[in-house]
């Protein structure tokens, strides 16, 4: 009874997953003795029409199977052709081809879960005028088309769950892997309350940052951004300055933790101020590093020492320059997809894998030990 599964596993790898999928793949067949029978990994694809407009096609029989679709609808590094123009794909582009494969499998998978680590519109969770929420439309959509179970990563917002209280939807952190990350690049590292703090860099990342400060037992601040409202520039209101709640952090190595890098203006400007109050290392935790306004910021901000290292997972697109920068550091979350995928193909429970606190104390354990010796 122990190999029954609720149907047979296939994964489908969205345009631009192709290396994040093998991965993935590659543990599946590991851990189910398969390296010899082939791969998991469903022949799928989105081809497009000269005028851009595409379809989804599927290229073997899902009658049955239990299936899991990985997008990273962030990931402009992938293109296509229309009108004899190379044009990037947007996040509405990689959003649209998902429906393409959902409606290529034509109702025949038993099941259907999609693993969307950054949400699809995710920061637009809210409505504070006439405006449209897209989020909560796009996992409505997605549910009326037989989606059965959305997995996302550290979401802007979690409560756009709400949109589809009657269906799975899993937010799952990366807490765990990014301490585990950082232990392992500085072993010098002095996690207690007099060495070291966490910094929220708005309100909107309390919560996270509070489970972070609880974990690691070391203090809290938190800075507020003070908006111009009476414009709106590149979609949002302008933040006019970042103002500093919380202890002194002279002498101290802090970690700025938040969902994403966008433009790297908020931190860079975070990280200025820490760097003025006498902060020593500062490190940054991004689930997502979108650096959507490019690298040369970043490249000054580094140059200027006003920070050591930034930590982003590899569960969005990151482009070639960024892997190679010195202060950059991958934090890769492969096999903690494939272990999400294992244990809900088997119809088990998820809660230990989503439960990273014991993990985590392990982890300081082990580092305040190597670092007495």
């Amino acid at each position: 009874m122990g190999d029954a599964v609720f149907g047979e596993l296939g994964v489908i790898g969205m345009r631009g997953c192709e290396k994040f999928i093998d991965e993935v793949d590659g543990y599946l067949k590991e851990w189910r003795r398969h390296s010899n029978e082939g791969t998991f990994v469903i022949d799928a694809s989105c081809p497009r029409f000269g005028s851009g407009e595409g379809k989804g096609m599927v290229r073997e029989s899902l009658r049955g199977k239990d299936v899991y679709i990985i997008s990273d609808v962030f990931n402009h590094g992938v293109t296509y052709t229309m009108y004899g123009q190379t044009v990037p794909m947007s996040p509405d582009e990689h959003y649209q081809d998902l429906k393409r494969i959902i409606g290529a499998i034509g109702g025949k998978a038993r099941r259907i879960s999609v693993i969307m680590p950054m949400l699809y519109e995710g920061r637009q969770h809210k409505r504070s005028s006439r405006e449209s929420l897209d989020c909560a439309t796009s996992l409505q959509e997605l549910v009326a088309m037989g989606v059965s179970n959305i997995i996302t990563f550290d979401a802007h917002d979690p409560r756009v769950q709400n949109a589809i209280p009657l269906h799975g939807f899993e937010n799952i952190r990366t807490s765990y892997q990014m301490i585990k990350a950082l232990l392992h690049t500085y072993s010098d590292l002095d996690v207690n309350p007099d060495n070291m703090m966490i910094i929220s860099p708005d309100e909107g990342g309390m919560s996270k940052c509070m489970y972070y400060s609880s974990m690691m037992g070391i203090d809290l601040g938190m800075f507020y951004k003070r908006r111009d409202y009476s414009v709106i520039i590149n979609g949002k209101n302008p933040i006019v300055a970042h103002e500093y709640l919380g202890r002194d952090v002279a002498g101290k190595d802090v970690i700025v933790v938040d969902d994403m890098i966008s433009s790297g203006e908020s931190v860079i400007d975070v990280c200025q101020q820490l760097k003025e109050k006498g902060a020593k290392r500062i490190f940054v935790f991004a689930t997502f590093g979108l650096f959507s306004n490019g690298l040369e910021g970043m490249d000054q901000a580094y140059a200027d020492g006003l920070f050591t290292k930034i930590f982003t997972t590899n569960l969005v697109y990151r482009t070639p320059e960024l892997l190679q920068r010195e202060w950059y550091s991958e934090v890769n979350l492969c096999k903690y997809v494939a272990y999400i995928i294992d244990t809900l193909n088997h119809d088990q429970t998820i809660s230990g894998l989503l439960d990273q606190s014991t993990r985590i104390r392990k982890a300081l354990t082990e580092h305040r030990e190597n670092l007495e010796k």
